[in-house]
């Protein structure tokens, strides 16, 4: 066990000195590896790495994912479902950021990324939340928290990344998303009720609507519906694998942008090119987590980390209570995904001999992971929009925020001690 925390504090000490995450990872599991065996052993498992994961068919629903989020974020999706949402809620107080929240869950339905749907809703649904007088804490919070539930809400791109990592079936993990997404979202709006009742000016009503109108706007997304009964309708009824359910689902987002006319040749080229940047990104700290990996295995640690558990007597919930502290803590110092290909490793082998199930274990991770992306000082969501709304202020991203990572906590806890809001949809699915 000591080897391997001297492992971890050497990727800390590396990512102090601003090295990337990705070679961190890589080097320390080369180096520890080497100096435990012998260093062609470990240049060995470093050749096998790349080479299983560069040409790893799997792995090809990664960047099948991320192409498909991109050309939906192009289509003009996302503002079809704001629309949609504001026509059922814009008449409430604070109705516009409760709109917000649930067109990103819309949006997240076929998009896979909480950077993009916080990106997107950014450019969606502030300014007319500005527009309406609403604060810019209960704007940029709506849009940061609410884009959190593109990774929860399949598909999931890191739903997928902890599939391969634990070799979890991706299509049962997608289901196990639905219902936490659909909990979170609510207690999401709650959050919004909440602000605006303490504060009723910082979210005034809008308009009622008609019902004529907010039937227009419902035959609007049906895009959208036709986009996600295409790709988790063919997963769910076996029609295709998660992976080829991807490439569908490019397919489909890249002909709806076509068909509306808002891809040019240029705009192509930057989604592709934006496409294979994130994809490079990813695999390079998917290889170099599988490195540190492979040193932590030859460490024993997690055989260690089970026998040090089971010692003390700790009831299993009060463990998996102990690893999502662990992981909310580190969310606020760390980029998230690096955080899960780093950890993992050490506890799903602990989570699996305490006999939980996977799935239920992998939207844990994911909900953390939210927590994580609006938790100051390194969230990337409020990074993202301090980046694209310069004229707002960090500090207002991060008390808006506030109200929100509570509401993710709460649902965090349900989900904790009722298993079964996540595994009740598993039983529909092959």
């Amino acid at each position: 066990m000591t080897a391997c925390l001297l492992g971890f504090l050497a990727i800390f000490a590396l990512m102090a000195l601003r090295i990337p995450i990705a070679i961190s990872m890589g080097l320390v599991g080369y180096v520890g590896l080497g100096l435990l065996k012998n260093f062609d052993m470990s240049l060995a498992s470093v050749l096998e790495v790349v080479r299983s994961a560069g040409f790893s068919y799997t792995l090809s629903v990664v960047p099948l994912f991320i192409l498909m989020g991109n050309f939906t974020a192009r289509a003009g999706m996302a503002r079809e479902l704001f629309g949609l949402a504001c026509a059922f809620l814009g008449h409430r107080r604070g109705g516009l950021a409760m709109a917000t929240v649930g067109a990103c869950a819309g949006f997240g339905a076929v998009c896979g990324s909480s950077v993009a749907t916080a990106a997107t809703m950014a450019k969606v649904a502030y300014p007319a939340m500005k527009e309406l007088g609403y604060s810019d804490e209960l704007a940029t919070g709506s849009i940061s928290a609410g884009g959190t539930l593109g990774i929860l809400i399949p598909p999931s791109t890191v739903m997928v990344i902890y599939g391969l990592m634990t070799e979890t079936s991706i299509g049962k993990l997608f289901a196990a998303g639905m219902l936490p997404g659909i909990l979170m979202t609510v207690l999401m709006c709650g959050a919004v009720a909440w602000t605006a009742w303490r504060d009723p000016k910082a979210g005034a009503a809008s308009e009622r609507q008609t019902w004529l109108q907010r039937l227009a706007a419902l035959r609007a997304v049906w895009g959208v519906v036709v986009l996600f009964g295409l790709v988790m309708g063919g997963i769910y009824g076996g029609l295709f694998t998660a992976t080829e359910g991807a490439g569908f689902g490019a397919f489909g987002a890249f002909a709806f942008a076509v068909g509306r006319r808002q891809l040019s040749t240029r705009e192509l080229g930057a989604i592709l090119v934006e496409s294979s940047r994130t994809t490079a990104m990813l695999f390079a700290i998917l290889i170099g987590a599988l490195m540190f990996g492979n040193y932590v295995n030859f460490t024993g640690m997690p055989d260690q980390l089970k026998t040090f558990v089971s010692q003390f007597g700790v009831h299993p919930i009060g463990v998996i209570v102990a690893i999502c502290v662990i992981y909310v803590l580190l969310g606020t110092a760390m980029e998230e995904l690096s955080m899960i290909l780093l950890t993992v490793p050490v506890f799903f082998p602990l989570v699996m001999q305490l006999g939980f199930d996977p799935h239920w274990f992998g939207v844990l991770i994911v909900c953390v992971v939210m927590i994580g992306l609006i938790s100051p000082p390194v969230g990337m969501n409020l990074f993202v929009l301090t980046t694209l709304l310069p004229g707002v202020k960090l500090s207002s991203v991060f008390r808006g925020v506030s109200p929100f990572i509570w509401a993710q906590i709460l649902g965090l806890a349900l989900l904790i001690a009722f298993p079964g809001i996540s595994l009740i949809a598993l039983r529909f699915v092959k």
